[in-house]
């Protein structure tokens, strides 16, 4: 009987956002058994690179591509399993084997590399620069006789001092020393009941890794950090002198405004180029501290545990990775306002000019004005000047054609009404060019 499915259709990504919360599950572990755990930077190597690598292992010359489409990957041997994980900035490959019978009591480094499941020219040509690389020794033991916790990791450790605790309701007991071997890899010990389940030792053996790695790619912001602080340094000498030129007013502001200009493109590119960094170093933060209290750790008497030595040797390195971004966020926002102040009073000192500049104009309309009232009051006179002329011109050619008239009187006595029409005449045209200028607004 086939099902009507009776739902609309489905969200591109709905199921792989559903599917995601079974990425990347605990491996089974068996004890006893070697996890040999290899973490490299990704940046520059595609998950092609990856898979070509992955294809080299024996019996996996016909790994297809899309297996590992899901950024997981587990790969059964016979005498091994071995997991890839890909992650944003950071791959992972974890061997889980059997661990071999010399390994705890003869410490002997070379010996334990040729016990290795996998071919070490495979091992060091993992595409990627190596951030963490881990052995760690899962045996069964008794969690609560001290005395068998310090016979069975003294070899391993190789009789340094060891960091120790309890994982969960006393289940388990975790051991390293932190300390880099010859061979590059840093060393782990965990001892269980016998009554312990594999998917519980999965976990453990997870949880383990996962704290080193995000601790050691948490701590990758500290150097930032430390390379940014004689730069922030300058930065804020550099903007504490352009403010005190400012307030004394002895540069120009375009001189200030140019200096403004390239502090604030130095940190805005160191902005762009770390913030990336800072935000991650965070993150990684964060997760540290999960994975810390994921373990459930209880101490061990005289024994600091794995968490608090973590804690206490990354919160300051984070401490430091924050002041260096908050000093950077805060430097910004100072250039900001020192840019705004600044602006303001260039603002102001432009609206003074212009304001300056308005009254000169002004003046020089006012002047323009009377010059031209004393124009148009000397054209009327000149134009009035000529039709009196004109007048008189006419009043002496009719006496002279015998009229009854005296053309000096006549022309005289005809002034005022040339003076009053010539200026009426003007007063009507420019009260047509006002009406003509409004109209054409």
């Amino acid at each position: 009987m086939t099902l009507t499915r009776a739902l609309p259709p489905d969200d591109t990504q709905r199921e792989l956002l559903h599917n995601e919360v079974h990425a990347r599950p605990p491996a089974r572990i068996r004890l006893p058994a070697l996890v040999v755990y290899v973490a490299v930077l990704n940046d520059g190597v595609s998950r092609e690179d990856e898979w070509l690598h992955l294809r080299r292992l024996p019996g996996q010359q016909e790994l297809p591509l899309p297996s590992l489409s899901g950024h997981f990957l587990r790969l059964r041997f016979p005498t091994h399993t071995l997991k890839w994980e890909r992650h944003t900035e950071f791959s992972r490959y974890s061997i889980v084997q059997t661990l071999p019978d010399h390994a705890l009591t003869g410490g002997d480094e070379a010996a334990l590399m040729r016990e290795l499941a996998v071919d070490l020219s495979w091992l060091a040509s993992i595409p990627g620069r190596t951030v963490a690389a881990i052995m760690m020794a899962m045996v069964h033991g008794d969690v609560d006789d001290p005395a068998h916790l310090r016979a069975t990791s003294e070899h391993w450790f190789e009789g340094r001092d060891t960091l120790a605790s309890l994982l969960g309701i006393r289940r388990s007991c975790a051991m390293t020393d932190f300390r880099l071997r010859d061979s590059g890899f840093e060393r782990l010990l965990v001892i269980s009941p016998t009554n312990t389940s594999e998917l519980r030792v999965g976990r453990i053996s997870q949880r383990l890794l996962e704290l080193e790695t995000y601790r050691l790619m948490a701590l990758r912001g500290l150097p930032v950090a430390k390379d940014l602080g004689p730069m922030l340094a300058q930065a804020e000498a550099r903007l504490a002198e352009i403010t005190a030129r400012m307030e004394n007013k002895d540069a120009s502001d375009q001189e200030l405004l140019d200096k403004l200009i390239a502090l604030a493109a130095t940190v805005e590119r160191a902005t762009a180029t770390h913030l990336y960094r800072f935000t991650a170093t965070q993150a990684y933060h964060a997760l540290v501290e999960q994975r810390i209290e994921q373990l459930r750790e209880t101490p061990i008497p005289g024994t600091q545990t794995v968490g608090e030595f973590v804690l206490r040797r990354v919160s300051p390195a984070m401490a430091t990775v924050q002041a260096a971004a908050q000093r950077l966020s805060s430097l910004s926002q100072r250039i900001e306002r020192a840019s705004a102040l600044l602006r303001t009073r260039v603002d102001i000192a432009t609206e003074t000019q212009n304001q300056t500049l308005l009254e000169k104009l002004t003046k020089g309309q006012d002047l323009q004005l009377r010059l031209q009232s004393t124009v148009e009051g000397l054209s009327i006179a000149a134009i009035s000047y000529y039709v009196v002329s004109l007048i008189l011109y006419g009043g002496k050619a009719g006496k002279a054609a015998g009229l009854p008239i005296q053309p000096e009187i006549v022309a005289g006595a005809l002034i005022p009404v040339v003076l009053l029409a010539i200026w009426w005449g003007t007063r009507q045209l420019h009260k047509r060019l006002q009406r003509e200028q409004e109209s054409g607004r």
